[in-house]
């Protein structure tokens, strides 16, 4: 018999413990092993305490993804802060929605992204695409598609990149909400409408990300590695994050944000500028630290940009907002099919995320003790994969200390099968639980070292989108 109506009839407190219980039940072995493990890092610090702080921090991250992650787009959730409902003025019960795309030379992807844009059932929605200049067929689409669908079209004499498409975009939005998505995506019909639901439903929440999975993840062994891997990071990553009202980066494919915690903000991320030059990638790690940092440092920007017409218009209170995820909201995009445009794609990720560090490192230690350990030790951890992989892919061998080659990579293997054994319990009976320690594996031996290139390479401003 099952058990799912008799434990959706439990009071919600003893629903939320039972979760908790069952959860610290899976997580019983990784404890055991991590015990074990522990008596052993004094005499080995450097060798040992790399893998043991990145193994305690992934099962961290999995007992608050399951034990305390609740959908805001399915029900109030338990932790808010105290002055949610008197610090956050609340949305109309039914906001006005903007739906804004920028698209350049994408005829392959743009008319199922539209059409999937406009079949949102989200009521009061404002559809506005703006091509950047595109030298294809990709115009050509735009106007057939207008003749059949709402859809408001801007036409771009030149290429100013993707940012500054968006924002000339928002400048025609009429919406109470902002929603941005990706030419190379397509969301389920009910997706923008439970991200909208979210922010209807807790005012405190500035912007909410969608989940994402891949939309042509049967095309090649790459893209079903890319397709578990993206499942795990929203699932897992992002549900961790939003326990405390901070996910770093609410992500591309489905991006929705309220306008008043945002649109003072959209000058300084056009004209966003690192090491001395204009920093052209789309970063959406960039736009949600203006959500969550204006509380730090809104009035900076705002008079940086004064005479903005994004400022004039109306001066929006600086608040501490929180960001969220919404699981229920699912979104499919195009991941790269061939290895040389994945490495591309994760250069340009890269480059990113490089710049965000010097804005959003400088403000995150004030969003809270849980908040901060997730995102500086995010940051750590990346910082020092190139390090390790030196270590232990390099000097290792060299000196002949194979075995310490042969227990980062067992580690590394390890962390994966969790990861995928997390992806098998979400969805059971699919053998694609298999592909996550070979994305692992990847990491590890290959995207660790594409760090210090894109350091090395970040004043460069050239990036292609194209998946295959």
């Amino acid at each position: 018999m099952s058990l799912a109506p008799r434990y959706g009839s439990l009071d919600d407190g003893v629903r939320h413990a039972l979760r908790r219980l069952v959860t610290l039940l899976a997580l019983l072995p990784l404890l055991i092993l991590l015990a074990a493990q522990a008596p052993r890092l004094p005499g080995g610090p450097l060798v040992l305490g790399y893998g043991f702080l990145v193994l305690a921090v992934t099962t961290v991250m999995l007992f608050l993804a399951y034990a305390h992650y609740e959908d805001p787009a399915v029900r109030t959730v338990r932790r808010r802060p105290a002055a949610a409902t008197a610090d956050f003025p609340p949305l109309p019960p039914a906001p006005r929605v903007s739906f804004l795309l920028a698209v350049k030379d994408e005829q392959d992807h743009i008319e199922s992204c539209v059409r999937s844009m406009a079949a949102s059932d989200c009521p009061g929605l404002d559809l506005v695409v703006v091509d950047d200049a595109s030298t294809d067929d990709t115009p050509a689409i735009l106007r057939r598609l207008a003749a059949e669908l709402p859809v408001r079209l801007l036409f771009l004499d030149r290429n100013v990149g993707k940012k500054r498409a968006l924002v000339l975009a928002a400048e025609h939005a009429e919406g109470d909400v902002l929603a941005f998505t990706d030419s190379d995506c397509q969301l389920a019909p009910d997706a923008l409408r439970r991200c909208v639901d979210a922010l209807v439903r807790h005012p405190e929440l500035g912007a909410v990300s969608g989940h994402a999975r891949a939309l042509n993840a049967d095309a090649t062994l790459l893209t079903r590695v890319q397709d578990v891997w993206y499942e795990g990071q929203f699932r897992v990553a992002k549900a961790a994050e939003a326990v405390f009202g901070a996910v770093t980066c609410v992500s591309g494919p489905l991006a929705v944000f309220r306008r008043d915690a945002v649109y003072n903000y959209l000058p300084a991320w056009a004209e966003d500028r690192f090491l001395g030059r204009d920093f052209r990638f789309a970063t959406d790690r960039q736009l949600t630290g203006y959500v969550l940092g204006q509380f730090r440092l809104g009035r900076r920007l705002k008079a940086r940009h004064a005479g903005s017409s994004f400022v004039q218009g109306t001066d929006h209170p600086e608040r501490a907002w929180r960001t969220g995820y919404v699981r229920s909201a699912v979104v499919r995009t195009t991941v790269p099919a061939r290895l040389r445009p994945f490495l591309r794609q994760q250069i340009r990720w890269k480059k990113s995320f490089i710049r965000n560090i010097f804005f959003t490192g400088t403000f995150m230690w004030r969003r809270g003790p849980a908040a901060a350990a997730l995102y500086y030790g995010h940051v750590l951890w990346v910082l020092a994969a190139p390090v390790m992989a030196v270590r232990h892919l390099l000097w290792a061998p060299a000196a002949g200390l194979w075995t310490l080659t042969a227990l980062y990579l067992a580690g590394v293997l390890l962390k994966g099968v969790v990861w995928g054994v997390a992806f098998r319990i979400d969805h059971p009976g699919t053998p694609r639980w298999r592909y996550r320690p070979l994305m692992s594996l990847l990491s590890a031996t290959l995207l660790a070292w594409l760090l210090p290139w894109s350091l090395l390479t970040i004043r460069r401003n050239v990036w292609s989108r194209s998946a295959t």
